[in-house]
């Protein structure tokens, strides 16, 4: 018999903005937005002139208790 692997209960998740951030989380998460509460815990930022420097946003999404 094939165990099923549990879904995660919290994840951090990196996106190229915030938004895009969430929405991996959500589907990780197999959850809709009324059912998370997120954290941003890093916002993305821009290079100079779309060169180096540029980093993702990072969120910390947990399933809220049902």
């Amino acid at each position: 018999m094939k165990q099923e692997t549990p879904t995660p209960r919290s994840v951090e998740i990196e996106g190229r903005t915030v938004q895009a951030a969430i929405a991996k989380g959500l589907a990780m998460l197999s959850a809709s937005r009324d059912q998370v509460i997120v954290r941003v815990l890093t916002e993305e930022t821009q290079g100079l002139f779309g060169m180096r420097g540029a980093k993702p946003a990072k969120v910390r999404m947990t399933l809220k208790k049902t």
